[in-house]
């Protein structure tokens, strides 16, 4: 039997309403938290009642480099009050680019753009990062 390695985290793609807009280095915030509430009912010692109430998502950050103006735009727009949400989904790939799985954040929107610093003396990559607001993740 051919044996099961994890998936690469470096495999990945990353869309907005089933559109690709350049290629991105680094995507974080990829989870769920589910709160809890615990009640301790009068003569129980034993343990405590624990019953899940609501369940939070973080912003994703998504970070590139500069290409072109897509996210820019989209988040002047979100500032200027003109809010549109797209699903944003990430698309993992195993080593032959066949994609394993997909997540999908459904009504996304730019919450927050950036810039990496402007250097002289680096000859790094010029990143934007941006950060976005959403209903939550699913995954396919």
């Amino acid at each position: 039997m051919a044996r099961k390695d994890p998936y690469r985290s470096f495999r990945f793609l990353i869309e907005f309403d089933r559109v690709q807009h350049g290629g991105f280095s680094r995507a974080k915030g990829m989870a769920a938290e589910t709160k809890v509430e615990s009640y301790h009912e009068g003569g129980l010692n034993e343990h405590e009642h624990k019953f899940a109430t609501m369940t939070t998502y973080p912003n994703l950050v998504l970070e590139r480099g500069v290409v072109d103006p897509y996210l820019w735009t989209w988040h002047r727009d979100v500032v200027e009050g003109r809010i549109q949400r797209r699903t944003l989904s990430i698309v993992l790939q195993d080593e032959t680019g066949a994609e394993v799985r997909r997540w999908h954040a459904d009504g996304a929107y730019p919450v927050k753009w950036s810039l990496a610093d402007l250097d002289a003396a680096s000859s790094q990559v010029l990143v934007e990062s941006v950060e976005f607001a959403h209903h939550g993740l699913r995954a396919d």
